[in-house]
């Protein structure tokens, strides 16, 4: 091969990679929850305007509340407490999504709560996970 012929091949190449990390760079709703809680998910509450997955590893459970539609930043929140517990939360304007929180649950039950806009989930009351 002639050192042209190398040279358009290592541009294209380039031009390529580039491509194809912008595309894993912007996630979207489906690829967001996955890297930010460890563990499985084991429930998920959709409601009006997103949905809020909670994950278990061991005894943590975690949570995140992602956006039906990603967009603007827009009123986000999710609320996970473990029963005896205080609640540990994570609030603001977010585009992609709120949380993950974690709690050290063990076998308690919990109470999961979030917030997209003005649509709002709350598993009203102590739920197994």
């Amino acid at each position: 091969m002639k050192s042209g012929a190398i040279r358009r091949l290592a541009v294209g190449l380039a031009a390529l990679t580039v491509s194809g990390l912008i595309g894993v760079a912007v996630p979207d709703q489906a690829q967001a929850a996955p890297a930010s809680c460890g563990g499985r998910k084991v429930r998920s509450f959709p409601f009006s305007t997103g949905t809020v997955e909670v994950y278990k590893r061991g005894g943590y459970v975690c949570a995140v509340t992602l956006p039906k539609r990603v967009g603007p930043r827009q009123h986000m929140r999710v609320s996970l407490r473990a029963y005896g517990l205080r609640p540990v939360e994570d609030a603001g304007r977010f585009k992609y999504r709120a949380g993950p929180v974690t709690v050290h649950a063990g076998q308690r039950k919990v109470w999961v709560k979030g917030e997209v806009g003005r649509g709002k989930f709350d598993s009203e009351g102590w739920i197994r996970i």
